[in-house]
């Protein structure tokens, strides 16, 4: 039974708490000893993104002695951005080789949730019922970072490890997309400092969904269901947004249920 621990990244745990415990329950039902380590903290990325490698630093070092290999064979997260943060980015801030391999070792043990599902647990089908009309929307982060989809500029397209979980599931229905990678326009401060932007990419992401008939977007990053959900109040849209952990997860209670 792998060790895992479940990291919940800042905005998770203040904004979307709910995410953080169906993943914790998926994990569990695939056969992982799940613990949540209650000394955790911020990864450090919006940090890092702002050219503050020095205060992101502590952060990456004592993400890794937290998350220590010795409690821990692997480590999940339902946020492409912050794995990625984790596992290419953290090298970086290190000084000198002890604090390099101390930040590499951890970044090799870290997994964003559906990759883990399909990479090491080999998870092939979600054991579910979720009959509605789904669009996916993946993180930036996830799909170009972490090789969750293939991104339209490669060719030919890697496996889309989401799409292949999502489609295993009873009565999903995944739908099409004319612009199946584009961002969300949030990309973290972007959404502050670009706002008329960011709001328009939101609005061009919601209206390729609606063309496709989706009933609920799902998606790899919290931050993109956040922001998207936010610019469809605004316009009086009721489609759904979720993260694709509460999706899986409520897929699968439904069929334990009948």
């Amino acid at each position: 039974m792998p060790r895992v621990a479940l990291f919940v990244p800042c905005y998770v745990d203040y904004l979307a708490p709910q995410v953080g415990l169906a993943t914790g329950e998926l994990l569990e039902a695939y056969g992982c000893e799940v613990d949540f380590p209650e000394a955790q903290a911020c990864c450090g990325q919006p940090m890092a993104n702002l050219g503050c490698h020095a205060d992101a630093r502590p952060l990456a070092l004592r993400f890794a002695k937290v998350f220590d290999a010795a409690r821990y064979d692997h480590v999940v997260a339902p946020s492409g951005s912050c794995v990625a943060m984790v596992r290419h980015h953290y090298r970086e801030l290190a000084r000198g080789p002890r604090e390099r391999e101390a930040l590499g070792e951890i970044g090799r043990r870290t997994s964003e949730l559906c990759e883990f599902l399909v990479d090491v647990l080999g998870v092939e089908a979600i054991e579910g019922r979720y009959p509605h009309r789904v669009g996916l929307h993946h993180g930036c982060h996830g799909l170009r970072s972490l090789g969750l989809g293939g991104p339209s500029e490669r060719a030919p397209s890697p496996l889309d490890k989401v799409a292949r979980l999502l489609e295993t599931i009873d009565g999903l229905e995944l739908i099409e997309l004319e612009r199946r990678d584009e961002c969300c326009g949030f990309g973290g401060s972007f959404a502050v400092s670009e706002e008329a932007v960011s709001l328009r990419m939101g609005r061009d992401r919601l209206a390729d969904h609606a063309r496709g008939g989706a009933e609920v977007i799902a998606s790899t990053d919290v931050s993109c269901s956040l922001h998207l959900a936010s610019v469809a109040r605004g316009a009086g849209n009721a489609t759904r947004l979720l993260h694709v952990a509460e999706l899986m997860n409520e897929a699968r209670k439904a069929r334990a249920t009948g």
